[in-house]
């Protein structure tokens, strides 16, 4: 595996794209990790819905909640994730997340292997964010 650069990202910094109500910011791509993974942190609004149940044929999906909490549902586990709590989604499992509280919350994503952060920018050029939810 060839890694393409050094990244050294600040706060904030990052590409970003805004699904829904969700702000995406790419810390690393697979440019940047040879395409062993992609690594994101996630804005979620409060009562953001979060995305439909889906499964992941190719990538195996990790959070790490960094402020308030998500609702994590995967296979048939539902289960509040708060700031500290990590989450593991393997591929092939049907998963979702929501953030049904009253404060916005933050976490960091990691997609292995990477490609998924090039599904989030084609999905924000259809359903791109806003302070409403869309119907796409």
């Amino acid at each position: 595996m060839t890694i393409a650069e050094i990244i050294l990202l600040g706060p904030g910094e990052g590409k970003i794209a805004s699904v829904l109500r969700d702000k995406y910011t790419f810390k690393a791509a697979s440019q940047n990790t040879g395409g062993a993974y992609a690594l994101w942190e996630i804005a979620t609004p409060a009562a953001a819905a979060g995305p439909p149940p889906h499964i992941h044929e190719r990538e195996d999906e990790a959070f790490y909640i960094l402020e308030d909490e998500l609702t994590f549902k995967i296979s048939d586990r539902t289960v509040k994730a708060a700031a500290g709590t990590f989450a593991f989604a393997p591929r092939g499992i049907v998963h979702t997340f929501s953030n049904p509280g009253t404060k916005p919350t933050k976490a960091l994503v990691i997609v292995s292997s990477a490609g998924f952060e090039n599904a989030l920018e084609e999905m924000a050029q259809v359903a791109p964010g806003g302070d409403q939810p869309r119907r796409i």
